[in-house]
Order: structure tokens, then C-alpha cells, then sequence
């Protein structure tokens, strides 16, 4: 999937623009990034176009993951974007989602068994059958 269409999914999902839609689509990743090992960052960056990967980028300081919930993930996502809590709740599953369309399915189960049970809610859309991509109408 190339970057515009990854942008285009997430603002169809979300209802925003694309402006929004990029700023909601970074603040995910980059919270993404903190709450994954960095061998799994990587291997997640190189599956995403290149303006993605550069969001994803691990540090040496963040190659052991970050421990933290789904709400807190949520709250940093809200914190990044500057929204409140429903719409960055809203971002992470139309993240997620388009995710799931743009890597493959072995990457994403890799991405998942990182995550705890708390984020199901969130990434339950993505897993559910039709989470398909949306076709302009």
C-alpha cells in the first residue's frame, strides 16, 4: 500500500481530512513504536511506505518495549494529536485497521503478540472478517 492510500483509508475511517488523518496516523505509530520491541519496529517499518518508516524509526533507547496499557496508549495518542480521548481511541482502530490491509498477515500477528489483552477493543476491528479496504463510493 503507498502512502496516500494508507492516509486516504485512515481519513475514511476516522471522517477527517488528510491533514488530520496524517497527524492522527503518526501519533499512533509513534506511540506504536514506544510500546514495541525494535527488532519488531523494524521489521514493521520496512512493510510501510517510506514516509511511515521514518515514524518508526527504533532507538537505542527503545529497544525493549515500553509496558504500558491500551488506555494509556490511547491517552498518548490523544496527547501526540492533540484530541481527545473518543477520537484517539477512533485513530488507533482506523490505524490499526489499515495496518492490517497494509502488511502482511504474518507481520501483523507478529505486531499483535506484542500487545496485551487490554488492546483487543481497539485492534478488534482489524481483526474482524469485511475489516476490508474502503473503496471510494
Amino acid at each position: 500500500m503507498n502512502y496516500d492510500t494508507f492516509v486516504d483509508q485512515v481519513a475514511r475511517r476516522t471522517r477527517t481530512d488528510s491533514p488530520q488523518a496524517v497527524t492522527l496516523t503518526r501519533a499512533t505509530l509513534e506511540t506504536l513504536a514506544e510500546r514495541l520491541t525494535g527488532g519488531e519496529v523494524l521489521d514493521l517499518a520496512v512493510q510501510l511506505p517510506a514516509p511511515l518508516q521514518v515514524v518508526l524509526r527504533p532507538s537505542p533507547s527503545t529497544e525493549a518495549a515500553d509496558r504500558f496499557g491500551a488506555a494509556e496508549f490511547v491517552a498518548r495518542v490523544g496527547r501526540r494529536a492533540g484530541v481527545d480521548e473518543t477520537t484517539a481511541r477512533d485513530a488507533v482502530r482506523a490505524v490499526f485497521t489499515t495496518l492490517r490491509e497494509a502488511i502482511s498477515g504474518g507481520e501483523f500477528d507478529d505486531l499483535m503478540t506484542q500487545l496485551p489483552r487490554d488492546y483487543r477493543n481497539m485492534v478488534e476491528p482489524a481483526l474482524a472478517p469485511g475489516a476490508t479496504l474502503l473503496r471510494p463510493a
